[in-house]
C-alpha cells in the first residue's frame, strides 16, 4: 500500500480531494493486492501452524500413532484448495472491476486542476486558459497587489490584464470566483499572426470585474466505457474473445504487406522473360544504366529513390504496428494465464510452508515470519521478472506468467519429501554432528600444511 501511495503521491497532493475520493482510490488500488496477500497468508500460516505443532511435539505424537504427515496435511490442503478457488474467482470477477474503477478514478484525479491556492509571485494555472500571478497578498487574504492575468486567445498574442490592486470574493452561489480589479489596463491584439498589420487594443479601467468558473476545479467524472477495452479489465470470457481477435492479425498483415509490395515491384512479373535475348547480338549490354538515355537517367534515379523511400517508410510503420499488436497479444495471453497462476501459487506456497514448518519446528512470529518473507520475495520477484520478460518478448506468456510456479514446485516437492522422512534439514545439532564427522578427515589434511617445529627452527 505504501508503494502505491508513494507512486501516485504527486497526483494526489494539492488537488483538494475529499476524503471519500481518497478512500475509493485506496480501496480500488488495494483490491489488486489481494492476489498477493492470500499466497503469503497461506505460506505464513502454514509455517506457523506446523512449526507450533512441531515445537510442542504434537507432530511426533501424530506420527508415532501411525498417521503419516501427508494424511495429516489433507484437511489443511482442502482449506488451501478452497482458498485457491476463491483467489481464482477474485482474480476473474473482482480484480477486473477494481482495475476499471481504479483507472477511471485515477484519470479523473490526474486531470483535475489543483485546488485554488494563489501564492505570491507564482503563476497559478488551475483555471483552463488562464494564468494568474500576484506580487503580494494583504493579511485579509482577499486584497491583492500588482495582479497579472494572462488569457489564452486565438489571436497572435494572449490577452493580458494588469491591475495595481484587486479584491478577491466568492459569488453568493459559490460557483464563481470574482476578481474586482482596480486601476489597470487590458491588452489585446487582433489579426493574423503572419500579417504585419494587426489591431492592437489597450483599454484602461478604474474598475474591472473578472469571473472564474469554480466548476473547473471539481472532479470530473469519466465514463467507465473509456477504459473497459484493456485486458486487465476483462474476465476470462472476454479475454478469450480478445485473444481470438488478436490472433488473426498475422494473416491480415501478410496479405497487407503483399498488396503494398506489389505496387512497387510490378517488374517481378517479367523476371522470367529473357529481355537480353531480344536485343541484337551485336549489342552487348553491360548494366541497366547503359540502356537508359542520358536525358532520363536523373528522372529514373529520382523516381527509384522516392519509391524506395516510400516503401521503407511504409514497411517501418507496418513493422511498428506489427510489434504493437504482438505486444498486445502477449500481454493479453499473460493476463489470461495470470488468473490461473495466482490460484496455483496458493497451493504451491502451502506445500512449501507446511513441510517447512514441520522441519524447523518453530512457531510464533519469529523465524517463520523471516522464512515466509524470503520465499514470498522469491515468488514476487520471479513474478515481476516473468511479466517483464513477456512484455519484452524474451519469454512466452506461458513461460513468463508461470515462471514462479515452475521454480517453486521443485522446492515444495523437495521440502515435502524431507518432511515426510523426518529430515533434520534445519537442525543445529545435525550440522554440529556432521561437522564433527567431517573434521576427522579434515584435520589430517590440515596437518600437511602446518609447519613442524624443526622446519620453523
Amino acid at each position: 500500500m505504501m508503494q502505491i501511495i508513494w507512486k501516485y503521491i504527486d497526483d494526489l497532493v494539492g488537488k483538494g480531494l475529499d476524503f471519500l475520493t481518497l478512500i475509493q482510490f485506496v480501496i480500488y488500488a488495494s483490491a489488486t493486492l489481494v492476489t498477493l496477500a492470500l499466497p503469503i497468508a497461506i505460506l505464513l500460516s502454514s509455517i506457523m501452524t506446523f512449526g507450533k505443532l512441531g515445537e510442542s511435539f504434537e507432530l511426533v505424537a501424530i506420527k508415532s500413532s501411525g498417521i503419516p504427515l501427508m494424511r495429516f496435511m489433507r484437511p489443511l490442503f482442502i482449506v488451501a484448495l478452497l482458498l485457491s478457488c476463491i483467489t481464482f474467482l477474485f482474480a476473474n470477477y473482482i480484480i477486473p472491476v477494481a482495475n476499471l474503477k481504479f483507472a477511471v478514478i485515477y484519470n479523473d484525479i490526474y486531470r483535475k486542476s489543483p485546488a485554488f491556492d494563489l501564492k505570491e509571485g507564482v503563476f497559478y494555472n488551475g483555471f483552463r486558459g488562464y494564468s494568474i500571478k500576484v506580487s503580494a497578498k494583504d493579511k485579509d487574504k482577499k486584497t491583492l497587489r500588482n495582479v497579472i492575468i494572462y488569457e489564452q486567445s486565438s489571436g497572435p498574442q494572449d490577452n493580458c490584464i494588469i491591475a495595481e490592486k484587486g479584491i478577491m470574493n466568492m459569488s453568493p452561489d459559490k460557483k464563481f470566483l470574482e476578481f474586482n480589479l482596480q486601476n489597470g489596463y487590458r491588452y489585446e491584439e487582433k489579426g493574423d499572426e503572419a500579417s504585419p498589420k494587426n489591431e492592437y487594443i489597450r483599454v484602461g479601467f478604474k474598475q474591472y470585474n473578472k469571473l472564474f468558473d469554480l466548476s473547473q476545479l471539481d472532479l470530473q467524472k469519466t465514463a467507465d466505457s473509456l477504459f473497459k477495452s484493456g485486458p486487465r479489465m476483462m474476465t476470462l470470457r472476454k479475454l478469450d474473445k480478445l485473444i481470438d481477435s488478436l490472433g488473426k492479425f498475422p494473416a491480415s498483415f501478410a496479405s497487407r504487406i503483399h498488396g503494398e509490395l506489389n505496387v512497387y515491384f510490378n517488374f517481378l512479373k517479367y523476371h522470367d522473360s529473357d529481355w537480353n535475348a531480344v536485343k541484337p547480338i551485336s549489342v552487348k549490354i553491360k548494366s541497366f544504366d547503359s540502356i537508359i538515355p542520358d536525358s532520363l537517367k536523373r528522372l529514373v534515379f529520382e523516381k527509384a529513390a522516392n519509391s524506395v523511400s516510400i516503401l521503407r517508410s511504409n514497411m517501418d510503420n507496418t513493422a511498428d504496428e506489427y510489434e504493437n499488436k504482438s505486444r498486445d497479444l502477449r500481454l493479453t495471453l499473460s493476463e489470461w494465464h495470470k488468473k490461473f497462476s495466482v490460484a496455483a501459487a496458493c497451493l504451491v506456497l502451502f506445500f512449501i510452508g507446511a513441510p517447512l514448518g514441520s522441519i524447523i519446528r518453530k512457531g510464533g512470529l519469529g523465524l517463520p515470519l523471516v522464512i515466509a518473507i524470503i520465499f514470498f520475495l522469491i515468488f514476487w520477484l520471479l513474478n515481476i521478472f516473468g511479466e517483464k520478460f513477456v512484455k519484452e518478448g524474451i519469454l512466452t506468456p506461458l513461460g513468463g506468467t508461470w515462471l514462479p510456479i515452475f521454480v517453486l514446485v521443485p522446492v515444495g516437492a523437495f521440502l515435502t519429501y524431507k518432511a515426510t522422512r523426518d529430515s533434520q534439514l534445519f537442525s543445529k545439532e545435525y550440522y554440529y554432528r556432521l561437522f564433527g564427522r567431517v573434521s576427522v578427515y579434515i584435520k589430517p589434511l590440515l596437518s600437511i600444511f602446518k609447519p613442524s617445529k624443526d622446519s620453523s627452527s
